[in-house]
Order: C-alpha cells, then structure tokens, then sequence
C-alpha cells in the first residue's frame, strides 16, 4: 500500500477515506485488484493496539518471505508472531486450504494438457504451497481432457518406498488411456537428483 494511503501504522482503518478502506476497496473490484494485506484484512478485520491490519499484515506477510512463505508456515509458526491470535491463525490457515481447494477443482469445461505450462496452471498454486514433497497422477481421456487428479505419496519419495502399482491403481479404476506424474521440488531446482532417476525408470 502506498504511504500516502497510510500516514501511520497506527492509523484506525475507521479513519482511512472511504476508498482507501479495504473493505470499501473490494466490493466495486475484482479481488486481483488488492494488495495481499487488503486481502487479508477483509478477512481477519482487527489489528493490535498500535498498529492497523493492514500495517500488521505488511508486516507478517514480510516476515515470512511473502505470501507462499506464509502459506507454508505451521500452526504454531504463526501463532508465534506477533499480533496474531490462535483465532485468526485458524482463519489463516482455513483460507489457504479454501484456496488450495479451489485451486485443485476442475472448471465445468475439462482442462485440456497440452504442455508442460498446463499442468503448472494445473496444479502449481497448490503444489507450491505445500511443505512435504508430493506426487500427483493427473488423468486423462484420449482427447487429453482431465478425468482427475490424485495424490498417491506424501513426503519424502524414494525408489524404496514407491509401488508402481500403487501409482496405477487410479489409471486401472477409472480405466483412462493416458496418464501424467507430477512431482514438486521444494527447494525450486528441476534437475533430477540420482535418486528420482530409477524411480522414473521403475514407472517406466
């Protein structure tokens, strides 16, 4: 938020100009439109004594690296910050399920793969958020529609661990003729680790 919009962190929001305020900012926008702490403001309302909601959440959401490092932090991460009650943790963390929820649904119209930036459009806001390593089977018909999307592991993935036919038991129930594996990296590097190579290899 610019500063002149903000004179001081502990300005009421009652006492911001009526379009400067985030709840009056939100009802004639598209919610794109807003700041990450105008979101969140509408959502958790209050701030602390001495600082507004808005100059709370500039002030969370930087302490955790931004917004995805916010939405990766635990419970108990959050409750340790500063100006945030278990309540609003909740609220928090209930948002973002909500989000990644959203994110995971399939439009009426069936997504269509065709590249590799479809399946990210796909899957990346939720598998970005998470803090484990996922793997996902995405399900397709022979006009390369989405059928579904499942989560088969979570956590650490290694050779050992991992059953082919584990991976399959979705592609054999719903009887689909092509499938995709989708697996994030959490420290944001594609290349390959030697121990992903022969568990390629074993789906193969």
């Amino acid at each position: 938020m610019n500063s002149d919009k903000m004179v001081n962190r502990a300005t009421m929001i009652r006492d911001f100009p009526a379009d400067q305020k985030p709840r009056e900012r939100l009802r004639p926008l598209d919610g794109s439109q807003l700041s990450n702490p105008e979101l969140i403001a509408n959502l958790l309302r209050t701030g602390i004594k001495g600082e507004n909601v808005l100059s709370m959440f500039s002030r969370v959401i930087a302490g955790f690296g931004g917004l995805v490092g916010l939405a990766r932090s635990s419970f108990a991460e959050l409750c340790e910050t500063n100006g945030i009650s278990e309540a609003k943790v909740c609220q928090i963390l209930a948002a973002f399920e909500l989000g990644r929820l959203a994110a995971s649904l399939l439009p009426d119209d069936r997504a269509i793969i065709r590249t590799p930036a479809d399946i990210h459009n796909l899957l990346g806001a939720e598998m970005s958020m998470t803090v484990q390593q996922k793997l996902e089977v995405v399900l397709l018909n022979t006009r390369a529609e989405v059928i579904s999307v499942h989560e088969v592991y979570q956590g650490m993935l290694d050779s050992a661990q991992m059953r082919v036919a584990e991976l399959l038991r979705p592609v054999v129930r719903e009887n689909c003729p092509a499938v995709i594996m989708v697996h994030n990296l959490l420290f944001g590097d594609p290349s390959p680790s030697p121990e992903y190579i022969p568990v390629t290899r074993n789906i193969n």
